[in-house]
């Protein structure tokens, strides 16, 4: 007997119209799915994966269109469906975990009320039981205290609570189909680890198909049973997770595995041979005086008061007087010259760190001597007229988020030399914002471009430029790669990694992934719950770490098969 694939895709081409013409950002897809199957869509921003699972949702903006082509659920011909039968179609029987959790929640409304709204429209509760229900799928999801989240908005839940709401929503109806959109993008290890679980888990219990759509090859080796690379638009490459490993085909293939950061390799190696080839990078020099040294700093905030009145009365809820303790007494020096790397899962304090030691935030209590000088008595308010104020500088996370939308990329990096430098005159500040693009590799002539213009590579050197304005002597790294394509992520490694080491300054690098921070660091420390449970060297703690949180965090990386 035959069994027919739950969804096929046949010469799908997608064209999206621009004032300079119709552009193609897929051309001539070819695949399938089976029941019950996983398929992994791997590729880089741009490759076409997001638009094609879109297409198969027929949620494609007012500009895309699908040019030619067929698309084929379930025996349903989603090309040729109307609105009227895709908005049937959707949630009931093909869902989708949208990349960015808290965009796809409604902002002002409860997540109870938000999937007993999925489950009203499909027919799959009533007013009576959709309560229930819901509270029933928070409890699936592993939703803690699950009749209390019922009645919370999305904003007092963490990251990965979010993302368990949006699990929640495309579950309810328990579709045949689920598209899961970079899902795990920007968790922590233990998180990712325990959202793809779950959501692998929850199908194989339904026996449900998924596309799982990332740029993570070792997180698509470890859930997926196929896997599909695209390339521009294009399919380059298909085959089984453990074939493509073992002997991936194509040149694009090779180089997304060769770039992927794991076990046993060093920065360069992440690099493709034609970069390779280049300048070597400067070797690393033994640290120096100490830099920066931290003793038993405390960060606590004041309780929330969100119980409500009746229950602190009846002395329910008498926790919620207490203050929260985000750092709890830690101590740590950095040595000029040397990178630090500060790990652990989300909420764990390693934010609050690095933004106490920024002096973003006051510590509640604690020692900061940065350079000699106690700058944690400086109020954070004050800082920024400090001479110390250009010698720590930071680069985000979010390379986007981070640059103001109506500066250039001069303008960006041009801001602190207005703010707190001592070269004046538009002519000398073009120089040195010239200087400094060409130091972090970004073309002189996309200087006069707005972020929007920019790719997430070019947008987060103009960060590192910017941060790197005033010759800093620490700069602090809060996942500056985290948003970034693996490819991408290694040609930024090796350009700090060189700018470290050519200018002498040192890092503080924030990040959970193990793998990136051995790599880029000398030394180590884990943090949980605002304490330190290991610090030492990068290589001692990721090849024979002592603590068993350590090892948690490391059995929680993705391991793509060499």
């Amino acid at each position: 007997m035959t069994h027919h694939p739950l969804l096929t895709v046949s010469d799908l081409t997608i064209e999206f119209a621009t004032r300079r013409g119709p552009v193609r950002a897929v051309e001539k897809i070819d695949l399938t799915l089976g029941k019950g199957e996983t398929l992994g869509i791997v590729g880089e921003s741009g490759s076409g994966k997001s638009v094609t699972s879109y297409a198969v949702m027929r949620l494609l903006d007012r500009a895309g269109r699908i040019a030619q082509g067929h698309i084929s659920f379930s025996g349903i011909s989603i090309d040729q469906a109307s609105e009227a039968q895709m908005q049937d179609l959707r949630g009931r029987e093909i869902s989708m975990i949208f990349q960015n959790p808290r965009a796809a929640l409604n902002p002002i409304r409860k997540v109870g009320h938000q999937i007993e709204d999925v489950l009203l429209r499909h027919v799959q509760a009533t007013h009576a039981n959709a309560k229930q229900k819901a509270i029933d799928i928070l409890t699936q999801v592993r939703i803690a205290r699950p009749e209390e989240r019922y009645h919370a908005y999305p904003f007092q839940l963490s990251g990965g609570m979010c993302q368990r709401i949006v699990i929640a929503l495309a579950l309810a109806c328990q579709p045949q189909l689920l598209i899961a959109d970079e899902p795990t993008t920007g968790l922590d290890v233990t998180t990712q680890k325990a959202m793809m679980d779950l959501i692998v888990e929850l199908t194989r219990e339904r026996h449900m198909s998924t596309i799982l759509i990332t740029h993570d090859l070792g997180l698509a080796a470890t859930y997926c049973d196929r896997i599909i690379v695209m390339e521009k638009g294009t399919l380059v490459e298909q085959a089984s997770a453990a074939a493509i490993f073992k002997s991936p085909g194509h040149a694009y293939t090779k180089k997304l595995m060769r770039a992927t950061p794991r076990s046993g390799i060093g920065l360069r190696d992440l690099l493709p041979d034609d970069l390779q080839t280049g300048a070597q990078p400067v070797p690393r020099k033994p640290p120096g005086v100490v830099l920066l040294d931290v003793e038993n700093l405390v960060k606590d905030y004041p309780p929330t008061h969100g119980a409500s009145l009746m229950s602190r009365l009846l002395r329910q809820d008498a926790g919620a007087d207490k203050p929260f303790r985000a750092v709890d007494g830690l101590s740590f020096q950095i040595k000029a010259g040397e990178s630090l790397g500060l790990v652990g899962e989300s909420g764990c304090g390693k934010s609050t760190t690095s933004m106490m030691v920024m002096r973003l935030l006051d510590p509640t209590s604690g020692r900061i001597t940065f350079l000699g000088q106690d700058t944690g008595a400086i109020p954070a308010a004050h800082f920024a007229r400090s001479p110390f104020r250009s010698r720590i500088q930071m680069v985000f996370q979010d390379p986007t988020d981070s640059l103001n939308p109506r500066f250039t990329a001069e303008r960006s990096i041009a801001d602190p030399i207005y703010r707190l430098g001592s070269i004046k005159g538009s002519d000398a500040i073009r120089h040195r914002c010239e200087e400094l693009a060409t130091l972090v590799g970004l073309p002189v002539a996309l200087l006069d471009r707005f972020p929007h213009q920019l790719s997430g590579g070019q947008k987060a050197r103009v960060g590192i430029a910017r941060a790197i304005a005033l010759d800093p002597a620490l700069v602090i790294l809060d996942e500056p790669t985290a948003a970034l394509d693996v490819s991408v992520q290694a040609v930024v490694l090796n350009l700090l990694e060189e700018l470290k080491a050519r200018l002498g300054m040192s890092y503080l690098f924030v990040s959970h992934d193990l793998h990136v921070v051995r790599m880029l660091c000398e030394r180590v420390i884990v943090m949980r719950a605002g304490r330190i449970v290991e610090q030492g060297s990068a290589e001692t703690i990721i090849e024979a770490p002592q603590a068993d949180y350590t090892r948690e965090l490391i059995a929680a990386l993705p391991h793509p098969p060499v």
